[in-house]
């Protein structure tokens, strides 16, 4: 795969034209300001990168969910681009109906609008990529978080561009999951957390066959305590995959390997920021109770065990932090995670969120962007975007 940082320091971009697929997809309060803003501060060095190796730079994102062809207020990309020309320290014009032609210098930077109101990006239409490769001479594809899909400017441009490259924020994505599964150092330790064990199946299906130790959390644990047929009073689970959920237990066990379950749980009796918490050993849970967090006892376990960890993946915390009450075990998790000696590599948004609430960001080896497109990494598939890249690298 061609990496950008290569042609910079081999001079081939200098007085180029560099259009740059960022993942600029921040989230956004009711008044439309940026609520955490670490993907627009990890697109930064591409950016940087092109301006400093003395090129005319473009570039561009998705923000949130347009219907192509129609350009609303909240689907711009306007704030975006106060915040780039704020961290950059240097005016970024926000650039509208681009498709058909940039007027952009040498040394300067501009921001092209939303690129999924474009008609035809999300069904990556060959008119449309031939349309935008035509408005440079290199193509830099540095949006990670949206790799795992094939779109007019994650995929088709990087067909039919002159140059297509990797930015240094994908190539380091995908050289930390390298590291962190293809050549792991061990024990290998994965935290994967969420409300279904649906949308993550796979995943789980492909860490038993590699990890060490699978932590489960949130309604996903509650699965696998059903599984093991212990009571979870009315908390979120999915009885119809108790089968599914056995299996990968038993893929671990046969392994040597384990998945080590709750043994007590932070319980209340409503989804509630107020509700009163208390701590039952997980036999104890009643019919009414919701379970909402891991409980001490299991906290401290777990990061005893993350503690002789060599490599950690983490995705998802573990309780519901949002709530006080009900945040501790994932506190407790995050420290020993940004404590631990092993490499560490955490995505996906609730887990940015968690990193960012517990001040850990600078103790974690390293933070992915990605949401979907990390966990389908770690699931061992070739994303399309990383696909088409390594294509015309050896075309």
């Amino acid at each position: 795969m061609i990496r950008f940082k290569d042609l910079c320091e081999q001079g081939l971009v200098r007085g180029k034209r560099v259009f740059i697929r960022a993942d600029l997809n921040v989230p956004l309060d009711a008044q439309g300001k940026i609520t955490e803003d670490t993907r627009i501060r990890a697109s930064l060095p591409c950016i940087q990168m092109a301006l400093k190796a003395g090129a005319a730079v473009m570039v561009t994102s998705h923000l949130g969910r347009p219907s192509e062809g129609a350009l609303t207020a909240q689907d711009s990309l306007h704030v975006v681009a106060q915040k780039i020309s704020e961290l950059l320290g240097t005016s970024v014009p926000l650039i509208t109906d681009w498709v058909e032609g940039v007027t952009v210098k040498i040394g300067e930077v501009v921001l092209l609008e939303n690129c999924r109101v474009n008609v035809g990006e999300k069904k990556n239409s060959p008119a449309l990529a031939q349309k935008i490769a035509a408005l440079c001479d290199i193509y830099v594809n540095d949006a990670f978080g949206t790799a795992h899909r094939a779109e007019a400017t994650t995929y088709g441009v990087a067909e039919y561009a002159h140059t297509a490259c990797a930015g240094p924020l994908l190539s380091a994505e995908i050289d930390a999951i390298t590291q962190a599964l293809a050549n792991p150092k061990r024990p290998l330790a994965a935290i994967v957390a969420g409300s279904k064990v649906s949308t993550k199946l796979s995943i789980l299906d492909s860490l038993a066959a590699k990890v060490d130790q699978l932590i489960v959390g949130g309604g996903i644990a509650n699965t696998f305590l059903l599984a093991k047929g212990l009571p979870i009073g009315k908390s979120l689970a999915e009885p119809a995959l108790l089968e599914q959920a056995v299996c990968v237990m038993n893929a671990m066990k046969d392994r040597g390997a384990e998945v080590p379950l709750p043994s007590d749980v932070v319980v209340a009796k409503s989804f509630d920021a107020n509700a009163i918490a208390t701590i039952k050993d997980i036999k104890n849970v009643q019919a009414d109770d919701l379970i909402l967090d891991i409980g001490p006892e299991t906290s401290h376990r777990l990061a005893a065990q993350l503690a002789q960890a060599g490599t950690i993946v983490w995705n998802g915390p573990v309780g519901v932090f949002e709530f006080e009450a009900f945040s501790k075990g994932t506190e407790v998790i995050a420290h020993a995670i940004a404590n631990s000696k092993a490499f560490t590599i955490a995505g996906g948004g609730d887990t940015l969120a968690a990193i960012a609430k517990y001040g850990i960001d600078k103790d974690i080896s390293y933070i992915s962007t990605g949401g979907g497109a990390f966990l389908e990494m770690l699931e061992g598939k070739t994303l399309p975007a990383i696909e088409i890249l390594l294509k015309r690298a050896n075309s």
